[in-house]
């Protein structure tokens, strides 16, 4: 059985369900992937979210504010560590940098990526990272607000295996997306051949980033099978190695207790 370690499963498109969320659950269920981590992105989304989600025990969410939302509502570091202290929500984030879609000073930007950290602290949950074009800033200010107590994951990882590595020293896990599976990504490719077996782990990021064979049609949940089985063949092993391994560290990293 797999884990999506990363996903939007509230705004994945139910129209192939019947815009039934349970038979989406169900399908994913079946097909192999026995637990799913929903991602919150904002706040103005994250009531009817968490909403959504609620009596699945295969699933669970985190709260917080990515890093390109803007102009919406901000919550303060009091207000994320009350919603983090839901026993559903097992991660914070997904939080941290991203300068190749917003512009300008983005003092604002890592100020909200600081206070997620400190919420995460707080509670003793760990940290979903969001990192683009920020790379010295995302892992400086991991270092400066000693993230490392709680750990995280820095998701659809897209960098070398020197940031891997560096995201390693700080107590963090590396998660590849269907972007693991694309041509132009042998940077990728070669970092998640040497990422050690007990700090990886799989996502689709669904419905985003769609892993090959399906690349331009949308992503869901059971497609991160496709991930796994080509993480399989980079590390030269079998599906079911990456499989047991990537459910362990997901079981490790995040307080979730498995069925």
């Amino acid at each position: 059985m797999l884990v999506d370690s990363h996903c939007h499963l509230d705004r994945l498109d139910l129209a192939p369900y019947d815009h039934d969320f349970s038979k989406l659950v169900g399908e994913a269920t079946a097909r192999g992937v026995e637990h799913m981590l929903c991602i919150s992105i904002d706040m103005e989304n994250y009531p009817s979210m968490r909403t959504l989600v609620e009596g699945y025990d295969n699933i669970s969410v985190s709260v917080g504010v990515h890093p390109n939302e803007r102009d919406n509502h901000e919550p303060t570091l009091e207000e994320l560590i009350e919603l983090a202290g839901d026993a559903k929500v097992v991660a914070v984030g997904e939080t941290g940098l991203d300068y190749f879609r917003s512009e300008g000073d983005l003092a604002w930007q890592r100020e909200r990526f600081r206070q997620h950290i400190r919420a995460a602290k707080a509670v003793g949950k760990p940290l979903i990272i969001h990192t683009r074009d920020s790379r010295e800033d995302t892992l400086g200010i991991l270092a400066e607000e000693n993230a490392a107590e709680v750990g995280g994951v820095l998701h659809c990882f897209t960098e070398d295996w020197e940031t891997a590595q560096r995201a390693l020293d700080l107590n963090f896990y590396i998660s590849f997306s269907g972007i693991l599976t694309f041509r132009n990504a042998q940077a990728i490719q070669e970092a998640a051949q040497r990422v050690p077996e007990d700090r990886i782990l799989v996502e689709t990021d669904s419905p985003y980033l769609t892993p090959m064979p399906y690349r331009g049609k949308p992503n869901y949940p059971f497609m991160v099978r496709h991930v796994a089985e080509f993480l399989a063949k980079l590390r030269e092993t079998s599906l079911e190695s990456v499989a047991e391994s990537t459910t362990r560290n997901f079981y490790s990293l995040f307080p979730i207790q498995r069925a």
